[in-house]
């Protein structure tokens, strides 16, 4: 028996809301006033599919017309089946919003219906998107397109149109998340130096980071410190530009590797280090949150205990950069991730 090739992964999530309105009322329009689709399906229409729309003795749903430009966003073969039965009208819905967010409704209706757009279709569909709605995540991309979020990051980093000046991108949950915390944060700096006396709330959406972290860089504006906390850089970041920013460091994804290392998972001493290094997990945002809410009188009391575990960590940094020089850890193993 010949195998069959295995299918694209679909993404099992509910897509990204379309931006724009889709109108619920119903009006018949003159086929003769409507413009050809702007559609995903590169082949153009299935003269099979027209002829079975053509049997179905039911009323067929109505199309989705674009309002502005009254260009059809789904519904061609139902045109060609009211036109082959000599209708000079159709019931029509109208969609509000711009032509790129129509090409988007244009792709979540072909996927939704019966004749679903072909691979090659769906990946020209991701392409197009992410040239238009770059700031959407690749799992919000997938959902709306049928593919798989692998397959929609690959063709992200094939791809020129993504825009590289973006600092944020948005989810299928409409929240808006940083791809870069070096450079949101240098963001936040130049629109503090423009005006320190904008809203923390308005910096953060500008610069697609949270609240806190404004607040962190200006301070850092204010003592004359790096904007960027060395645990996510490797060189000295400043708004003028004259150091080379590196990836931030994603503690998470070392601490989760870690946890899966079964030389520590199944050793009482390395049981002993994971438990020490979970509060670290998350981050700096955390650790400020915490600072904040500390209760004035005991504050002095926290501050004396931290900086006696800082020490205590630096001993326990430099104990490990001994074993490096001395040959106990290999150099590609001491390498840190991320760096």
């Amino acid at each position: 028996m010949q195998s069959r090739a295995r299918p694209e992964p679909v993404a099992a999530e509910q897509p990204a809301t379309v931006p724009g309105h889709l109108g619920q009322e119903v009006v018949r329009v003159p086929i003769d006033s409507l413009l050809p689709a702007d559609s995903p399906r590169t082949a153009g229409e299935d003269p099979a599919h027209v002829r079975e729309l053509a049997t179905w003795e039911v009323a067929l749903p109505p199309i989705i017309v674009h309002r502005a430009t009254m260009r059809v966003i789904d519904g061609m073969h139902r045109i060609r089946v009211a036109e082959a039965r000599g209708e000079t009208t159709i019931a029509v819905r109208f969609f509000d919003g711009s032509a790129d967010d129509a090409f988007l409704l244009a792709v979540k209706a072909n996927i939704a219906h019966g004749l679903s757009l072909a691979l090659a279709d769906r990946k020209a569909a991701a392409r197009r998107i992410i040239g238009t709605h770059g700031e959407w995540s690749d799992r919000a991309i997938a959902a709306l397109t049928g593919l798989a979020h692998k397959t929609v990051g690959a063709i992200r980093r094939r791809s020129t149109g993504e825009n590289p000046h973006l600092t944020a991108r948005v989810g299928r949950d409409g929240r808006v998340r940083p791809l870069n915390g070096v450079e949101g944060r240098r963001r936040a700096g130049e629109l503090l130096v423009a005006n320190p006396d904008t809203p923390v709330e308005e910096v953060a959406r500008a610069a697609g980071i949270s609240t806190t972290t404004v607040k962190d860089v200006r301070r850092r504006l204010r003592c004359g410190d790096d904007l960027v906390p060395s645990g996510q850089r490797t060189e000295p970041a400043r708004i003028d530009g004259t150091a080379e920013e590196s990836p931030v460091w994603d503690r998470a994804t070392v601490l989760r590797r870690l946890r899966a290392d079964p030389s520590l998972r199944f050793a009482e001493s390395g049981r002993a280090l994971l438990q020490s290094l979970n509060p670290h997990a998350g981050g700096e945002e955390s650790w400020l949150s915490l600072a904040d809410n500390v209760p004035q009188h005991c504050t002095g009391m926290v501050v004396e205990l931290a900086r006696h575990c800082v020490a205590d960590w630096q001993r326990f940094v430099a104990r490990l950069e001994q074993r490096v020089r001395e040959g106990d850890v290999p150099q590609d193993v001491a390498k840190p991730l991320g760096r």
